[in-house]
């Protein structure tokens, strides 16, 4: 059992896997998210600081859910991201379309050549194993 303190009530609970936030708060978040979202179809072309000043969330969270690709930007929005690898300007997640598939490229090779690697046999002295004997 894996137990930590929440990092937004400090309340303990039991951690399975994700953000480090008990079910409770995880909760909390999500109707925050609803409402953020809610209010963002309601008015449209709204800034992140309009947005979370009215639902009382902070940028950095509204950032985060662009990030995790749960809330997108518009393509004629005043906000804007950009791809953490090349900086081309994109409306969700941490990614453009170009690197993210060369990403996926790049780790498809890798286990390619990993796969390889562990099904290429042993090299063989052709003697095969020997007993050594103590004296």
């Amino acid at each position: 059992m894996n137990v930590r303190n929440c990092r937004s009530c400090g309340n303990i609970f039991n951690y399975v896997v994700g953000q480090v936030i008990c079910p409770a708060c995880r909760e909390k978040m999500e109707q925050k998210f609803q409402e953020v979202k809610e209010y963002i179809r309601s008015h449209k072309g709204v800034g992140i600081n309009e947005v979370a000043e009215a639902c009382d969330v902070d940028v950095a969270q509204i950032r985060q859910w662009l990030k995790d690709d749960r809330l997108e930007v518009t393509e004629d929005s005043a906000i804007y991201l950009t791809c953490e690898a090349c900086g081309f300007p994109i409306r969700s997640g941490r990614f453009c379309e170009k690197c993210a598939g060369n990403m996926s490229r790049g780790f498809q090779e890798l286990l390619k050549e990993n796969k390889a690697a562990q099904t290429k046999p042993a090299k063989d002295d052709g003697q095969g194993p020997k007993m050594r004997f103590l004296k």
